[in-house]
């Protein structure tokens, strides 16, 4: 299992007071030394973390890979095409939320997806979409020719219970399963964190979790280099 590290949160503090620092794209360099196997930055279009100058320095910089989440809107896709990303992850969007709420609804948006994939497809992006554990939802991602699906994992890491959590690690397991039936490569990410990774990890049909809060909380208290090292552990033990 592939470990992608998020790095908006570190644009969101250098932004919090209009500095330069700490700069996303020097941490992302620090991240891909201590084993990172991507990192994944979410250009929205109201810029509240990430900047384009952010994006288009790691496209040069990182030597791993560079997935850009992005809104299915013609400014970010045009972006997403002339900086060739190793993946472009379309997502849902809303102005006021603190972080992406839930999976993109792929069946009520097919035509404008379908357009977005194929436009990306253009400009050789490989194409993956964020969505819930369903399996019509995937069908649905197939058919308008999705690379991959990330499954949105919220509502597993928020479950109340432990009955909850092992409900919804199951429908993830399904998901999963039936993506990889269909050729889709699996993603996953969301919420995910030092506890609830354990029994996450046993999912052998997922490709790639991509975590970014939890590390970078981490971070804070043992450092960068400790943080990865101590996921990377948690996910190599499955």
């Amino acid at each position: 299992m592939r470990l992608c590290l998020n790095v908006d949160h570190i644009a969101t503090l250098r932004n919090s007071r209009g500095e330069t620092t700490p700069d996303p794209v020097s941490f992302a360099l620090m991240a891909e030394q201590y084993g990172i196997d991507g990192i994944v930055v979410h250009l929205r279009e109201d810029r509240r973390h990430i900047r384009e100058r952010d994006v288009r320095l790691l496209r040069e910089l990182i030597t791993t890979k560079l997935d850009l989440e992005m809104a299915a809107v013609d400014e970010i896709i045009e972006i997403a095409c002339d900086v060739q990303p190793e993946l472009a992850t379309l997502v849902p969007e809303k102005r006021l939320e603190l972080t992406t709420e839930g999976g993109i609804n792929v069946i009520d948006n097919i035509k404008n997806l379908r357009l977005a994939i194929e436009r990306l497809h253009e400009a050789e992006v490989p194409v993956s979409l964020f969505i819930e554990p369903d399996i019509n939802q995937i069908d649905a991602a197939s058919q308008i020719k999705a690379d991959i699906i990330e499954i949105h994992t919220g509502i597993y890491a928020n479950a109340d219970t432990e009955d909850e959590m092992f409900d919804e690690l199951e429908r993830v397991r399904v998901a999963a399963k039936h993506a990889k039936k269909l050729g889709l490569g699996v993603n996953a990410g969301h919420g995910l964190n030092y506890n609830n990774i354990k029994e996450f990890v046993v999912i052998s049909e997922i490709d790639e979790v991509s975590i970014g809060h939890a590390i970078l909380a981490r971070s804070m208290f043992v450092g960068i280099e400790k943080a990865i090292k101590e996921m990377r552990t948690l996910i190599n033990s499955r």
